[in-house]
């Protein structure tokens, strides 16, 4: 299996509206210069894991950006497969979603999330809410390297 190039950010969101708004953001102020955006849970899956049509593991990125509720595979499971893998899970998941459930909160910090936000309505407060994630997980955190 060959790995292609890392992007820096994977962003898992089926809303097309929150997906253009994150990158917006992000590019805005100059945090990122790669990102992919995949629209559901299984083809994160296959994107990672290499288990898509291509049978490439696509990229190993920086930082996951997950939405919870996605089609066929939903970002909880994701999640789990994320943190069960040797090689992905030192990768910083960051669970992005528009519930407030207290079980969705509880089983994603059970299954290993790295942080839990949720969405804001606005604009400007959404806008600034990527842009403080991005400062903290793209130019502060320092990860470990992703093994292989």
């Amino acid at each position: 299996m060959t790995i292609k190039e890392y992007p820096e950010v994977l962003l898992v969101e089926d809303r097309e509206e929150d997906a253009t708004l994150t990158i917006r953001a992000l590019k805005k102020y100059n945090l990122i210069n790669d990102i992919k955006w995949l629209e559901d849970g299984q083809y994160a899956l296959d994107y990672l894991f290499g288990t898509g049509p291509e049978k490439v593991l696509q990229a190993i990125p920086k930082l996951i950006l997950l939405d919870l509720k996605l089609p066929r595979v939903n970002g909880l499971e994701v999640l789990e497969q994320i943190k069960a893998s040797e090689a992905l899970r030192s990768i910083p998941v960051i669970m992005m979603t528009s519930s407030k459930e207290d079980v969705d909160i509880q089983k994603a910090y059970q299954l290993g999330v790295n942080s839990y936000i949720v969405k804001p309505i606005d604009f400007m407060s959404f806008a600034d809410c990527v842009k403080q994630l991005g400062m903290y997980w793209l130019m502060l955190n320092q990860p470990p390297k992703p093994t292989q």
